[in-house]
């Protein structure tokens, strides 16, 4: 007997088609078997499809998971901003949360015409990590890295940032982490690029977690609290990213592109 399933599918940190990061959205009544959640994300062939379930812990409104086609993630922001759009929209209210199994309660809650996402502030340090450093193919000016994989390398200008071409199967090798690229922009403060292959991803298009991380390094910087960022990806992803204590607050717009049916075997 075949199961039909809710499914979306939203471009996020965009304010039309075709632009920010693609995620499929799919509310479930139940959770499925983790295999079969994997399978449906293999599928859709996202970077991340966000599933959600009722969260019956009363802690949050619902429970919220994250698959690449490869593997289940511990954060995921576009598909977090993704699925507060596709409920929101749904449901009514000005505001959502979502229970995480790695990442605590999170929450997206209506901003004029798109949305705020509540990050947990990833910190990070100086550092150094010469052989991935040596993989980018330019030489970045500073590196700070944080204990959970996430990496910022820091370049003069934004053409230098736009003209990386990586190794990238060198950075696979390095394992699961973020080579998150940055540097003053021209249009926007902040620009930046994202490279994931150990995750799965090569270049993602635009990464609501590495701004977490890049919120925590640029408002150190910059000596303020926020600031306007564009990922420089094929697609392109725009966000406001202000710092509030512990929390990251990234500013988007999301657009559904399809909604329809899951047919489950």
């Amino acid at each position: 007997m075949t199961t039909k399933l809710p499914y979306c599918h939203v471009d996020a940190f965009a304010d039309r088609p075709f632009a920010g990061n693609q995620a499929a959205v799919m509310p479930l009544d139940t959770w499925l078997e983790d295999e079969v959640l994997l399978a449906i994300a293999e599928e859709n062939n996202f970077a991340e499809t966000a599933f959600v379930v009722t969260d019956a812990s009363g802690e949050a409104d619902w429970e919220l998971r994250w698959f690449t086609p490869s593997e289940e993630v511990r954060l995921c922001g576009h598909a977090t901003l993704a699925s507060g759009h596709v409920l929101l929209s749904r449901d009514g209210g000005d505001r959502v949360s979502f229970r995480t199994r790695k990442a605590g309660v999170l929450e997206v809650a209506r901003a004029g015409e798109g949305y705020e996402l509540a990050l947990p502030l990833i910190r990070t340090a100086p550092d150094g990590w010469p052989e991935a450093a040596a993989l980018l193919g330019a030489e970045p000016q500073e590196v700070w890295l944080s204990p959970d994989r996430y990496g910022i390398y820091l370049f003069a200008s934004e053409d230098e940032v736009r003209a990386l071409d990586p190794d990238l199967r060198g950075l696979r090798a390095l394992g699961n982490d973020q080579f998150i690229c940055t540097a003053p922009g021209g249009q926007t403060d902040v620009v930046s690029r994202v490279f994931v292959p150990g995750g799965g991803v090569d270049e993602d298009s635009f990464t609501g977690s590495a701004h977490a991380a890049l919120t925590y390094f640029w408002t150190e910087r910059l000596g303020r609290d926020s600031f306007t960022a564009f990922q420089a990806s094929q697609r392109g992803g725009h966000a406001i990213c202000r710092r509030d204590g512990d929390k990251a607050i990234l500013s988007g717009r999301c657009v559904t592109v399809v909604e329809g049916s899951f047919f489950l075997p």
